[in-house]
């Protein structure tokens, strides 16, 4: 495994491990809107530096739709796990 990977994978088990809900927890929505949320920045921070990557835009307005239904589905099943996940993540919503 390349040393790239070794560092990504250690960032998404540290964003796993922060918004788990029991030990072997890693698809709860909660976890799965927090990697997304990782994602998302990241790539908004490689779209400062190359703004005419319009791949890269499209994939990344693909990730903020599927985040946006995440939350909406955790909103319908739990609002106040909703409202604690939205204000841990610092989103507008």
């Amino acid at each position: 495994m390349s040393v790239k990977n070794a560092e990504v994978k250690e960032r998404k088990e540290k964003v796993i491990a922060e918004f788990r809900l029991h030990e072997k927890d890693t698809g709860s929505p909660e976890v799965q809107a927090a990697l997304l949320t990782k994602r998302i920045t990241h790539l908004t921070d490689h779209l400062k530096d190359h703004k005419k990557d319009f791949h890269t835009r499209r994939g990344l307005l693909k990730l903020v739709g599927q985040r946006r239904r995440i939350l909406d589905y955790l909103k319908s099943k739990d609002g106040d796990s909703y409202r604690a996940l939205i204000g841990q993540l610092d989103l507008r919503r």
